[in-house]
């Protein structure tokens, strides 16, 4: 006859579809009945109207039934009490175990993030430009989906307060993140983890706030959302060289940048400005991004540079880096959204600049060796 420990043996790869660990782990699973060929299970929710409620029902059914002579798996859905949820979130905190060192390094461990602790090999990547409208959320979007693709675990925190439009990029500006006990599961898209102001303010609602509150709002976009196991975060930045771009630099002193302008000269002299900023606060430029740098023409097939030509190739001399992407301007009538298929020509141009992020922040080895 099957056992209960054989039941939470088999449930020990069922994952939670939000923060990606074991449900056994977590201790969702609870009141395990068995009954010669049938057993019954209930695994507990952190909320109710779970929209993920389905996926784990029919994961935990279908381990269930490959337990040798069990022909019929009930499962039950409950819903975590207060404590249930605090104890929870704090598993995901990772505060469960001790650290060596004794309680004092415990505390300093835990008091800071856990993205940001010295023994988690992330890499930060800053996308910066010197003004707006050149693109620079398309690009960090794009670019965050093509190293996925490329195997690589991502996260994507959209750190432009004001102008805040990653979500509306993937198109999951009207849904809201889950929260735990004060911990903010981030919502996943295209296998990227996102994050951003426009989740929790109301529709169309200006922020107006001063430097000091925004260095607060991004600190707790590093402390209180739960990232889980990432390779590398994107920081899609606020234009310009103001006080969240001054926060991110002090808060990250092992950031990367990346710099995206068009070719116009009066973008590209404001993009170096931008770069400038990380270069003197010792942040490592690996390279520039042309974005909109010319129109393949369907008729003549020959590219058509309408905005003008050189102003990429300008930034990175004189920021003594690469111009290591040239993105093409889309169809309007083709493309329908800001999110490009690999088979478009945009899409390539993506696909070749996360193999060259990847390699310039020594991602791409490591996923080979995983």
């Amino acid at each position: 006859m099957v056992t209960k420990e054989q039941v939470l043996e088999v449930l020990r790869d069922v994952e939670d579809p939000e923060v990606h660990k074991s449900i056994v782990e977590l201790d969702m699973v609870q009141e395990i009945e068995i009954e010669e060929h049938r057993v019954s299970v209930e695994v507990l929710l952190t909320i109710r109207g779970c929209p993920l409620r389905t996926v784990i029902e029919q994961d935990v059914q279908e381990r269930l039934l490959t337990l040798p002579g069990i022909t019929d798996a009930e499962v039950k859905i409950g819903h975590m009490s207060d404590e249930q949820r605090a104890a929870f979130a704090s598993k995901l905190r990772g505060h469960g175990g001790q650290p060596a060192g004794g309680q004092g390094a415990q505390q300093q461990q835990q008091n800071v993030p856990p993205l940001l602790r010295g023994d988690r090999p992330v890499q930060f990547l800053a996308v910066a430009s010197g003004k707006g409208g050149v693109g620079k959320s398309t690009v960090t979007a794009n670019l965050a989906i093509a190293l996925a693709k490329q195997g690589i675990r991502v996260a994507l925190i959209d750190a432009d307060i004001y102008g805040f439009s990653i979500p509306a990029i993937f198109g999951v500006q009207e849904q809201k993140p889950t929260v735990i006990d004060e911990l903010i599961i981030p919502i996943e898209v295209k296998g990227v983890k996102l994050i951003s102001m426009q989740f929790f303010v109301p529709k169309d609602t200006p922020v107006v706030w001063r430097g000091p509150m925004l260095g607060k709002m991004l600190r707790n976009f590093f402390g209180q959302v739960h990232w889980g196991d990432v390779d590398v975060v994107l920081l899609d930045l606020p234009p310009g060289t103001g006080d969240m771009a001054l926060d991110i630099h002090t808060l990250l002193p092992n950031s990367k940048q990346l710099i995206v302008t068009t070719p116009q000269a009066a973008a590209a002299d404001v993009a170096v400005r931008a770069g400038l900023m990380g270069v003197r606060t010792n942040h490592e430029v690996i390279g520039v991004v042309e974005n909109m740098a010319y129109y393949q023409c369907d008729v003549c097939d020959e590219p058509a540079y309408i905005f003008g030509r050189g102003g990429g190739a300008k930034v990175a001399d004189q920021l003594k880096t690469d111009l290591i992407a040239e993105i093409p301007i889309a169809n309007l009538d083709k493309q329908k959204d800001a999110l490009f298929g690999e088979d478009s020509l945009q899409g390539a141009a993506y696909k070749q600049l996360a193999t060259r992020v990847g390699e310039r922040l020594g991602l791409k080895a490591k996923q080979l060796q995983r």
